[in-house]
């Protein structure tokens, strides 16, 4: 303790005003109550993030359609080669000329799957607005795109009414106030943590006491105090100016010698901090009704505070072009790449019917009735 200092630590006290007295206590109440991250003792659990969407069906879908557009392509220049030549058939009535299938159903097939690549590429390109080729639809709108993107989380995702709501639901206040009694019963009751508390308190009063700058302000508060409360008590006050002639001493002198014997009272009188470390679960407990009104008022407060339109809007307005484009294709990737691909098998279909109309859409209406049956009749089976 501090209460027997040397000359060259009560000089290192006065050139120091802090003398560090808030961080050792800031120390010590980590390394007791558990405030360190590597300390799970009572640790709030970390919520558990949404179960990501399952990729495997997506990649596989795409990994089906990704050959292709290559294989339209090897059927488009082998079209130049042999496209069933003066061959034909007949089905129900119906003559079928074969000649140039391939070479419409693979160009159609190729103009689908680069009608698609064009649209999505002139979603994010070019990124910077060009003479000719103007800008991307995303990067021209990127200042409407974030306000609108920013006013629908604010109303429909994530506003005041909804979190005090989800606060109110999850009882979240009482569970953790609940668990910090519980880590406070537990620490408070530790000897080692009451020792350390002491030692902490006599030092500060200590470094305290022996600043002259400190006790100056302390005594004239008191002298103050002292001639405000005697003012119209002549015998009280002529007693106490005997007394401090008698001593020899002004008053204020003495009430700067009174305080300096305030340490070794603290020593004497340190035991009332074990009543009171007794006492504080049980305040806690028997106010826990008040704490929890106070913090949740706290808590609907600063929420009622924050704006979260301006928030997100702020946010996605630092965003440069590349990087808003990374943030929607890191989200909708495979689903992008997906519509470039069935736009060739789309494109496909369509050169089926141009060649035979009546045929391929007769095929076509009854293959997709029977998809879209089945799917119904799965659908409803699942639910």
């Amino acid at each position: 303790m501090l209460l027997n200092m040397s000359a060259e630590e009560k000089s290192g006290v006065s050139a120091d005003p802090s003398n560090n007295h808030f961080e050792k206590l800031s120390a010590l109440l980590s390394a007791h109550l558990g405030f360190d991250g590597n300390n799970k003792e009572g640790s709030l659990k970390k919520s558990q993030g949404l179960k990501k969407p399952d990729r495997i069906y997506q990649l596989r879908i795409l990994n089906i359609l990704k050959p292709i557009p290559w294989l339209l392509l090897a059927v488009f220049i082998f079209s130049f080669i042999w496209d069933f030549d003066d061959y034909f058939a007949s089905f129900f009535g119906i003559q079928l000329q074969f000649e140039g299938i391939l070479r419409i159903i693979s160009v159609s097939g190729m103009i689908g799957f680069l009608t698609n690549w064009t649209a999505i590429t002139m979603l994010f390109r070019p990124l910077k607005r060009r003479p000719l080729l103007g800008q991307g639809l995303i990067p021209a709108h990127k200042e409407r795109i974030a306000y609108r993107l920013a006013r629908a989380v604010s109303d429909d995702l994530i506003n005041p009414a909804l979190i005090q709501q989800k606060i109110h639901e999850s009882k979240a206040v009482s569970r953790y106030r609940r668990l910090t009694l519980l880590h406070v019963r537990n620490v408070t009751s530790k000897q080692a943590f009451r020792d350390d508390l002491k030692t902490w308190i006599l030092e500060y009063i200590s470094f305290q006491i022996h600043d002259p700058i400190f006790r100056k302000k302390i005594s004239a508060h008191i002298l103050a105090e002292l001639e405000e409360a005697l003012h119209d008590k002549m015998l009280e006050k002529a007693a106490l100016k005997t007394y401090s002639f008698f001593r020899g001493q002004t008053l204020e002198e003495f009430i700067e010698d009174l305080l300096t014997k305030v340490p070794v009272t603290a020593e004497r009188s340190i035991g009332f901090i074990d009543e009171y470390l007794d006492e504080l679960p049980g305040r806690i407990e028997k106010n826990s009704e008040k704490i929890d009104e106070l913090i949740t008022q706290g808590v609907y407060m600063l929420v009622n505070q924050l704006n979260v339109q301006t928030l997100v809007e702020e946010n996605l307005r630092t965003y440069d072009e590349e990087k808003l484009e990374n943030l929607i294709r890191n989200a909708t990737n495979e689903q992008l790449k997906t519509i470039q691909y069935l736009g060739a098998v789309l494109g496909t279909i369509g050169g089926f019917v141009i060649w035979e109309p009546l045929l391929s859409l007769t095929i076509l209406t009854l293959l997709f009735g029977t998809v879209f049956l089945i799917d119904h009749l799965l659908f409803r089976r699942e639910s």
